[in-house]
């Protein structure tokens, strides 16, 4: 009997041993897929550079991450992209910046289909069951913000034109702010509003179209930095002196220098909406991600009206944008 049970002592102190010789199973990798519009525009640039930005910190401070970053030129490259990182890449997380609402949303679906955790950033999908989080600027703060600036600086009175982004959620998001407050005011009128895409060129042409058709325009929305150059281009050589107020979004760095220097009257403010967002998301992504926890349905990140008094706030000279 005492041999029985020495034997059993000792292969079970053998097996113990075996045991503790096996490396720790980790938890498990977070492979993480970024899908974004190419740099098309300064914005897009500035998203692509916190993009990688995100992928060179966050590789570095966790072993167990993996970040692969995918940059399309338009809705349909995504979507394909989008089914690669699913189905060759294989990851198990995604964060998306969709180049268009709806043409993106099945896409975004299936991969969520596949087992991917998804946070959908910035321009959000017609059809919120494909994500499970949602990260972005304040888009609502972004149309509310400029109407009232507008509003006040016209006296409430004047014609207004708006230049719109791409028919995306948050671009309804935005303009629907902006027509809110334009409404507690019967003696501003809002000639027009036309999609010029976020892009310089489009603007151009866009805001040639409005000095055409109106003769008189007091203010004009932008609704982007970039687009508010290609305004600014286009009334210049039209030799237009009515236009009072020009007022973009975004607080790209070279309109923020423009408020800070007092360079041009019809720049006196912007809105933040800085594209650093997208390292936020990829970073609260992936971080909950190797916790195995998840995120909030909804994260809003404040937009506030940038003016002289607090533009050197939002100045970053060595940002892209």
């Amino acid at each position: 009997m005492t041999s029985f049970f020495t034997r059993r002592i000792a292969l079970t102190a053998v097996a113990a041993a075996a045991l503790a010789s096996l490396p720790a199973f980790a938890a498990e990798k977070v492979n993480l897929g970024v899908s974004i519009p190419a740099a098309t525009h300064s914005f897009m640039g500035g998203i692509n550079y916190w993009a990688n930005q995100a992928k060179k910190d966050l590789e570095k401070e966790h072993k167990d991450l993996k970040i692969t970053i995918k940059t399309a030129a338009n809705a349909p490259e995504q979507a394909n992209q989008l089914q690669d990182l699913s189905t060759v890449t294989k990851i198990n997380a995604l964060v998306v910046f969709p180049f268009e609402s709806a043409a993106l949303t099945k896409p975004v679906a299936q991969v969520k289909a596949k087992g991917a955790y998804v946070t959908v950033v910035d321009r959000g999908l017609t059809d919120i069951s494909a994500q499970d989080a949602y990260v972005a600027g304040d888009n609502t703060a972004f149309g509310r913000i400029p109407a009232e600036y507008i509003a006040k600086q016209l006296g409430g009175k004047g014609n207004v034109v708006a230049l719109r982004g791409i028919a995306t959620t948050l671009d309804n998001e935005r303009m629907d702010a902006f027509n809110a407050v334009l409404k507690n005011y019967p003696d501003i009128k809002l000639l027009d509003a036309k999609y010029a895409n976020w892009n310089r060129d489009d603007a151009f042409k866009v805001t040639q179209d409005y000095l055409t058709r109106f003769k008189n325009i007091d203010a004009i929305w932008a609704a982007d930095d970039d687009m508010a150059v290609g305004v600014l281009k286009a009334i210049e050589q039209a030799k237009r002196d009515d236009i009072k107020i020009v007022f973009g979004g975004a607080g790209a760095k070279g309109m923020v220098k423009t408020i800070m220097d007092g360079k041009d009257k019809r720049i006196g403010a912007d809105v933040s909406y800085s594209p650093k967002f997208i390292y936020d998301a990829i970073k609260l992504t992936a971080e909950a991600r190797l916790k195995g926890e998840k995120l909030p349905a909804t994260t809003i990140i404040p937009s506030v009206l940038i003016t002289k008094e607090n533009a050197k706030d939002f100045y970053h000279p060595n940002s892209p944008f």
